[in-house]
């Protein structure tokens, strides 16, 4: 997608994501078990929560609940009020929801980013406009920002934020700040603890605490817009057991400082071996890297047939985004399948062009 071009047709596409085993199990029959897969963001390092009560399970969600996350957030995120969050089965449905927020306008997403914001307000008859800076949002009533990026790392300053809120907010316009991967980063990242008006901000449990099955995500905004989201929702929208795991993780900072570090570790390691294998970094966060080469497609397949899922990019095929394995075995399968597809494209290369020169 051209920065600058209308997106109106990205509601009817079919969005292709990281974490579909089953399609690369059909694709590569053959592949080693047990799959590596580093296709999506999330944490390969689960929080180990205890198991919820069996109250949990048997009654419908209670209100005490819902407030108890809301509570725990409220502190992690750095929100100065439980009420501004609103509890969600993952920040996906609020993506859904949020473009029924207001009338029918024109809609500029920062890109290239995550696919299904600007599906989500096509869907919803509003004109999509990818730019690749807020200076060109024009007359647009609505911005979406994924901060930082997916799948390019890419971070707009809080203070650039705050002033696109401002202007938005005159003309009854709406921001939406997608913090998917902003756990592990300065908290500076945030616009939560001084939330701009007319802002909606996407929180992503799942992700930063490897427990993408739970289905728990939160919105923060002010007290009306909140409380619009909530009317969306509905009753009960997330379940006991999700909102008693995300309370006792989300109080956890302990365990969120540590896998920071742990983090970083497996980040310098993935870089390494990124450019051992001739990848250009382009860009990433605590979560997962973005590289490119050439012939991206071709080292996806390799790694593909060595049971190693990555994410490719239609539209960007020189792409390629990695997330961390989650033990050293893993590491070492992903490292010499690495190398050995690399070597073997490189060996490739020089003999075609030798062919040629001989010819």
């Amino acid at each position: 997608m051209k920065p600058g071009a209308s997106m109106a047709g990205a509601g009817k596409e079919t969005i292709i994501h990281g974490g579909d085993l089953d399609a690369a199990r059909r694709q590569f029959p053959s592949a080693p078990e047990p799959w590596i897969d580093l296709s999506t963001g999330i944490n390969p390092h689960a929080y180990p929560f205890l198991p919820p009560v069996a109250g949990a399970w048997e009654r419908l969600p209670q209100q005490s609940a819902d407030r108890a996350v809301r509570l725990a957030a409220a502190k992690c995120y750095g929100a100065p009020d439980a009420d501004m969050l609103v509890a969600a089965p993952g920040s996906q449905a609020l993506i859904q929801i949020i473009p029924r927020l207001i009338e029918t306008c024109e809609v500029v997403v920062l890109g290239p980013t995550y696919a299904e914001h600007a599906a989500a307000w096509a869907r919803c008859g509003h004109r999509v406009i990818e730019i690749t800076s807020i200076a060109d949002m024009g007359d647009a009533r609505a911005l979406v920002v994924v901060n930082p990026d997916n799948p390019t790392g890419r971070i707009v300053a809080t203070e650039e934020l705050r002033h696109a809120a401002e202007r938005l907010a005159q003309c009854g316009g709406l921001l939406v700040v997608d913090e998917a991967f902003a756990d592990f980063s300065a908290p500076s990242v945030s616009v939560v603890p001084q939330l701009p008006p007319a802002t909606i901000v996407l929180r992503s449990f799942g992700k930063a605490y490897g427990l993408a099955g739970v289905r728990l995500g939160f919105a923060v905004a002010h007290a009306d817009l909140a409380r619009r989201v909530r009317m969306e929702l509905g009753p009960w929208a997330v379940s006991g057991p999700a909102l008693a795991i995300g309370a006792q993780a989300l109080a956890d900072r302990r365990w969120l400082d540590e896998m920071r570090d742990k983090l970083d570790a497996g980040g310098r390691r993935l870089d390494e071996l990124l450019a051992a294998c001739g990848f250009k970094l382009e860009g990433g966060t605590h979560l997962f890297r973005l590289a490119s080469l050439a012939r991206a497609h071709d080292i996806a397949d390799a790694l593909g047939r060595d049971g190693i899922h990555v994410r490719r990019f239609e539209a960007h095929p020189h792409w390629l985004r990695f997330g961390f394995p989650n033990s050293n075995d893993a590491w070492q399968r992903l490292e010499l399948s690495m190398r050995n597809s690399t070597s073997r494209l490189s060996a490739k290369r020089i003999a075609t062009h030798a062919d040629k020169e001989s010819s």
